[in-house]
């Protein structure tokens, strides 16, 4: 498909050119270059970032491009060019020759938290509303929140495929221009070529990121993860290091992946704890136990595996948390607070944040070695924490997390690699001179809290440390004296004063952490230390004590045959109960439909007619003919052809849950083949 454009080249425009220092991103105004180019009717060309080699690299990565690479915008690749759908399959992201996936499980990580990825990924971006070749995207670096422009000139092969990342969508590119946007922060495309999950995570969200080897994961792995899982939390997990390379059970060493789904399930011998992966090759799975064509689904019932087993070569797969735990190195959870880490309710988090440098000669001083060392040279911080709820005098411990990040020495992130960084924590008993950095025989009289400082050589280290309330001094540090590196340290707690010690003394305030989930995880928190499994008369109390805030007055009044019916949809071992998880599943659910349901009810009167509940079900992603919508409405509508939120909830679980198991058991995305017993199942299930 040949196109033609007018080009813009107004790339100066509101932008400083500091390629080549990284402390200066270019900064480029996008409304003003977008509104610019507009007027002149024609496209965004960032010559910034130009569509040519040295946007790609100069290494390796060339030496896999397809001979006659070719660069174009998604109006040329595609008749019905979209940015965004939130009607497309969430996992829908491919991995292309870069070798990436840090980046992409990430990335697949961050697509499954709508409000999250529209922080990173503006969507109101198109290929025809004003549309201009320019595309802004937006990632945390270094404690702040900064905007990177990109024009949708795209790298493709002579057939006009993707040569990056791409999606299962054709006619989607919101993946490829996040990924050549991040490029750009990065320096090149082959500076993605390598790089942990966890990197990526906090670019997207400025969170906190818990690293938990696999080897030494604590007894209570499963409800970290379920808790993880449940609230606005991003997972990604790593296989043991080495050269990538596809393995005899399906899994791929040197590799990252997403995890994307927790299962309790009840077998015949006992529950099994089953995780759900994806690899963003978005093909090769894992093949042994729960694998898509293990024996071990036989021993659930018809039902569970029906609604779990996809039998589809889409990279996504179960396994069990016992051979996750086996054949994995790392997992990696990004929480945009540090609630995870405790189960501490109605408290809140704060913070403090500052940048910092080791300077040869000033501030490099190392790690400890010896008394004769340079040690005490380095930054020294300060730190008073307490329980707010008990005052300075208690003797409770404080949960406190401390994270360290190293900055990139080159305004490339891969030509220079990163600095082996960690950081001391010492106990400070007695009053002194905050204007003078403590001496090197402070150092050494007080045995450092940490024992020995674990120095990786990482973007980030991040330790949770458990403290009597007091007073410590931090000191971060490179593993070797004279080395120099920017750096920015944060500290998080539920109470603490922070202070930067010298002759630069002063104080740094916290701010108060506002955490939107923190109100809802206490709610599941005390609703389950009452309730540890649900039935159909407490869910029925549950759903009409729930204060339904986004349907006005009309407040729906849930029946106890409406919970029946909506815990048959949900309870896949046939228990009569649902557990937090599957209750956490439906909660998130039903905060989607209230929303769809009085996005429609445009007359406010409670209840949507035909062609509302058209709209609706478009809203949500379920595209159904008019014909079968009305069979709906008379079905599950009241007998005025009107349907309440109550019956919507209904309709629409059973619609998805329908969707879920035609996309299980079909072959060719077209039709399914049910043998007797499974015919019966499902028709009495329906």
């Amino acid at each position: 498909m040949a196109m033609c454009f007018p080009i813009c080249r107004y790339w100066k425009l509101g932008c400083k050119d500091s390629m080549g220092d990284f402390s200066q991103l270019p900064r480029q105004d996008y409304e003003a270059l977008k509104e610019r180019c507009l007027r002149d009717g024609c496209l965004f060309e960032d010559k910034s970032f130009p569509a040519a080699l040295s946007s790609i690299g100069s290494g390796p990565l060339l030496r896999k491009l397809p001979s006659r690479l070719q660069w174009r915008r998604p109006p040329e690749l595609h008749s019905n060019p979209l940015f965004y759908s939130a009607k497309a399959k969430r996992l829908d992201l491919c991995q292309g020759l870069v070798g990436d996936c840090w980046f992409l499980a990430a990335l697949q990580a961050l697509s499954l938290h709508q409000d999250i990825l529209s922080r990173v990924v503006p969507l109101n971006q198109s290929f025809t509303k004003k549309y201009a070749g320019i595309f802004q995207f937006w990632f945390w670096h270094f404690g702040k929140w900064v905007p990177i422009v990109v024009d949708d000139r795209l790298p493709v092969n002579e057939a006009g495929q993707l040569v990056f990342v791409s999606s299962t969508y054709k006619n989607l590119f919101w993946g490829a221009l996040l990924e050549k946007a991040y490029a750009k922060l990065s320096g090149s495309y082959e500076d993605l070529q390598r790089g942990q999950v966890s990197e990526a995570l906090v670019d997207f969200t400025g969170g906190v990121t818990m690293t938990i080897k696999l080897s030494e994961a604590p007894d209570s792995l499963w409800d970290v993860l379920t808790r993880a899982m449940y609230s606005r939390t991003l997972i990604g997990c790593q296989t043991h290091c080495g050269k990538e390379r596809v393995l005899e059970n399906g899994l791929v060493d040197g590799h990252a992946y997403t995890l994307t789904g927790l299962r309790k399930v009840t077998t015949r011998h006992g529950p099994e704890y089953l995780v759900r992966l994806r690899n963003p090759w978005g093909k090769i799975e894992w093949k042994g136990d729960w694998s898509d064509s293990s024996s071990m689904w036989d021993l659930l019932s018809p039902k569970e595996k029906i609604l779990l087993l996809r039998k589809d070569d889409d990279g996504e797969f179960w396994m069990s948390l016992q051979d996750f735990k086996a054949h994995f190195m790392l997992l990696v959870i990004c929480k945009l607070s540090p609630g995870l880490l405790t189960q501490e309710v109605g408290q809140k988090w704060s913070y403090t944040m500052l940048e910092g440098r080791w300077e040869n000669g000033r501030t490099a001083g190392g790690q400890m070695k010896s008394p004769q060392d340079t040690f005490w040279k380095n930054p020294q911080f300060l730190l008073s924490v307490w329980r707010p709820q008990e005052g300075k005098r208690s003797q409770l411990l404080c949960s406190v997390l401390v994270s360290l990040l190293q900055k990139p020495r080159h305004r490339h992130r891969n030509w220079k690699p990163h600095l082996a960084i960690g950081f001391y924590l010492f106990r400070v008993n007695q009053i002194f001179d905050a204007q003078k950095k403590l001496p090197s025989e402070f150092f050494w009289k007080n045995a450092s809290l940490s024992c020995r400082a674990t120095f990786l050589t990482e973007k980030e280290v991040s330790r949770e440390l458990w403290l009597e309330p007091g007073t410590y001094v931090i000191v971060p540090c490179t593993s070797e004296a004279c080395q120099e590196s920017e750096f920015v340290l944060r500290v998080f707690s539920r109470k603490h004063i922070f202070y930067e010690i010298g002759s630069n003394s002063r104080v740094i305030f916290s701010k108060e952490i506002v955490d939107q989930s923190e109100g809802k995880d206490e709610f599941f928190t005390k609703l389950f230390e009452k309730y540890p499994e649900i039935n159909a008369i407490q869910l029925q109390n549950i759903l009409n004590h729930m204060p339904w805030s986004g349907l006005g007055s009309k407040q729906p009044l849930f029946s106890l045959e409406a919970c029946q019916g909506i815990l048959a949809l949900l309870d896949l071992n046939a228990s009569g109960t649902v557990s937090i998880q599957e209750f956490r599943d439906l909660w998130k659910q039903l905060m989607f439909y209230q929303e769809v349901f009085h996005k429609q009810d445009t007359n406010r009167s409670g209840s949507l007619n035909w062609a509302q509940l058209r709209a609706a079900m478009r809203e949500a992603g379920i595209m159904l003919s008019d014909d079968v919508c009305q069979l709906m409405l008379i079905r599950y509508g009241g007998p005025d052809l009107q349907m309440n939120f109550v019956r919507f909830v209904r309709l629409m679980l059973r619609v998805e849950n329908m969707e879920d198991v035609f996309q299980n058991l079909t072959q060719d995305g077209k039709g399914i083949y049910l043998q007797k017993p499974e015919w019966l199942m499902m028709a009495l299930y329906c």
